[in-house]
């Protein structure tokens, strides 16, 4: 299966810079594994990175300096290309959800849609869930106080953006209001990093809001 939807540059450029923040790094780390293409892109970035590192002079330091450790790391490095498998849960995601969707525990959200939430690190800031809708069903239309980042684990979903296939990425800015309806066979299950509360437009959905926590 091809993936038609990628990041946006100014997202890849970030996690080339290594300054994405853990939530959305998460998800892009996700996708990386699914994606030759997204791979390329960002080993182009990370090579332009390297060449204006390597023209700055050198500053005497006292220690070890970790950019340089990482760097010495890196060379000769070839990391291999992962060939897309859309049932496939990433590597990245399965050190902390396991290797079997179905064996995580959801909580039910709403009739046909259950998430299960993330933990990210103490000092981390944004939230990082899964989301999973039943065949036909939609999420609530809303908006976003920040940005929203979205792989499709299994399934698939449609909404004013696009259609996203297990594999693409839903990278949507704060201005974007939409309503996700999942695939009326198969469903959907995605990975959603935010870093803002989601701003829903029903009166219900906005007072059930602080029990789902999103």
């Amino acid at each position: 299966m091809k993936i038609n939807h990628h990041p946006q540059a100014e997202s890849l450029m970030s996690c080339s810079a290594g300054s994405m923040p853990e939530a959305f790094a998460a998800v892009m780390s996700s996708h990386m594994t699914l994606c030759p293409e997204c791979q390329k892109e960002l080993a182009f970035m990370e090579a332009i990175g390297v060449a204006m590192f390597d023209g700055i002079a050198a500053t005497p330091v006292s220690g070890d300096a970790p950019v340089m450790a990482l760097r010495a790391s890196e060379a000769g490095d070839d990391a291999p290309v992962a060939a897309l498998n859309a049932s496939a849960i990433p590597e990245p995601l399965q050190r902390v959800i396991g290797t079997d969707l179905n064996a995580i525990k959801w909580k039910r959200v709403s009739p046909g849609v259950w998430q299960h939430v993330i933990p990210l690190s103490k000092t981390a800031r944004g939230d990082l869930r899964l989301i999973k809708v039943a065949p036909g069903k939609s999420l609530p239309e809303h908006g976003h106080s920040g940005s929203e980042l979205t792989l499709v684990l299994q399934g698939a979903y449609r909404d004013s953006t696009g259609h996203y296939r297990a594999g693409d990425v839903a990278d949507l800015a704060g201005d974007v209001t939409h309503s996700p309806s999942a695939d009326p066979q198969e469903g959907c299950i995605c990975l959603i990093a935010t870093d803002g509360k989601l701003q829903f437009k029903s009166l219900a959905a906005r007072i059930f809001q602080p029990f789902a926590g999103i």
